[in-house]
């Protein structure tokens, strides 16, 4: 499932995530010129291995570098290959507008790592020995799914499903789609453990940040930004509807 709409008008212009999207775009294109053994070791410096955290003396002794904390932030900026870095960017341009919306661009950053960051605890807490990095914007996008799902429950998604090759683009309830890609998270995190088959995806930390951004919305939101967005949408909608 691909969204490639949402029915729900931003108020304010999302400067927070053009940010972020642009940050995201620079770092990429400085790992694509980096050496095949210059990204590895990037990605092992800069992304989350779990091992740093659980196990910092063992972690010491295969070569990583003291403390490896700051990685729970500096994770969500650097992406694996265009495709990753395309579709995050994508889910983020869809659903972060209306997030920063409700918080203003300093709250929404604030949240937007907050999310990120318990996105892997959640993903080191079910891969404690792990040696492999984690790298990607995903569980911090994760969260504002979750806050979406929460503030925006009337939303719809103009949503693309490739069946058998061939395109299908549909519109839903956000809260149906963003509780089916909640429920493939789990499932495909659940499979993977019982399995005991890696596929390369954090799924753990995807359903994990989901669940951080709806814990922490209250946190965040701003109850005059609220009430001026609602009351500006409504508006809208009257004006449409005359």
């Amino acid at each position: 499932m691909i969204p490639l709409k949402d029915s729900i008008p931003n108020v304010f212009r999302p400067y927070m995530v053009w940010t972020i999207i642009g940050f995201n775009a620079i770092v990429f294109l400085y790992t694509m010129g980096l050496s095949p053994i210059d990204l590895a070791r990037f990605f092992h410096l800069f992304g989350v291995v779990p091992i740093r955290i659980t196990q910092p003396e063992l972690a010491i002794m295969v070569g990583y570098p003291d403390g490896g904390y700051y990685t729970l932030i500096t994770h969500m900026f650097i992406h694996g290959g265009l495709l990753h870095f395309i579709l995050n960017s994508w889910m983020l341009w869809i659903f972060a507008d209306n997030i920063e919306d409700v918080m203003g661009p300093l709250r929404f950053l604030i949240f937007y790592l907050v999310c990120g960051a318990g996105a892997l605890v959640v993903h080191i807490l079910f891969n404690l020995n792990s040696q492999v990095p984690v790298v990607g914007a995903s569980g911090a996008i994760a969260g504002v799914m979750g806050a979406y799902f929460l503030l925006y429950p009337h939303s719809r998604v103009i949503t693309f499903i490739p069946i058998l090759f061939i395109p299908y683009i549909i519109e839903v309830p956000a809260v149906v789609f963003l509780g089916v890609w909640f429920a493939i998270q789990i499932i495909s995190a659940l499979g993977s453990d019982f399995l005991g088959t890696g596929t390369g995806v954090a799924w753990w930390a995807h359903a994990g940040g989901f669940l951080v951004g709806m814990a922490i919305l209250p946190l965040f939101r701003s109850r005059k930004r609220c009430y001026y967005c609602y009351e500006k949408i409504r508006r809208q909608k009257e004006f449409f509807l005359e």
